[in-house]
């Protein structure tokens, strides 16, 4: 993002988001000048701080690459932009529910640093976004999981009758 020749606006950076990094960025609303994308291709999860410090060590020593990670500074919170290749069942959203973890998928809403937030802190990158990387979705859950103390999804057995 340092060698943005024309200037760090919300125009420049978007332009940015979508040519280098294939993210749908747009300014919305634009005299507040924040930046967005939907979630379509790129997905989110967002979890707290300090499990997502833990979630980025643990990759790290595992030789994962990282990706784009993001810091919400006033929710405390950061998110990792992934690959969507999470499958659509109830019991890992419950599972990522009860580790306060949101996954942003199809249609969601992702906010993107702007020059904008730099004056308040509003988000910022922890990994900025260099290139169309993302890691696989199901990658950073299992670190999650191994974070949080899960090393897989709890299994509940029905009563039988």
């Amino acid at each position: 993002m340092a060698h943005i020749g024309f200037g760090d606006t919300p125009a420049s950076r978007c332009v940015y988001y979508r040519q280098a990094c294939d993210l749908p960025a747009s300014i919305d609303p634009p005299h507040l000048g924040r930046i967005v994308m939907r979630a379509a291709h790129v997905w989110g999860l967002s979890m707290p701080t300090a499990l997502g410090q833990a979630v980025k060590i643990r990759m790290h020593k595992q030789g994962c690459d990282i990706g784009p990670i993001m810091s919400h500074t006033r929710s405390v919170r950061w998110t990792f932009l992934i690959r969507p290749d999470l499958p659509d069942e109830v019991r890992l959203f419950a599972e990522m529910f009860r580790l306060n973890v949101s996954v942003i998928r199809d249609g969601g809403t992702i906010a993107l640093p702007s020059p904008t937030d730099q004056r308040v802190e509003f988000r910022r990158w922890i990994e900025p976004p260099r290139c169309t990387f993302r890691p696989s979705g199901l990658v950073v859950v299992d670190s999650i999981r191994a974070c949080a103390g899960h090393s897989r999804v709890r299994m509940i057995t029905p009563v039988q009758a």
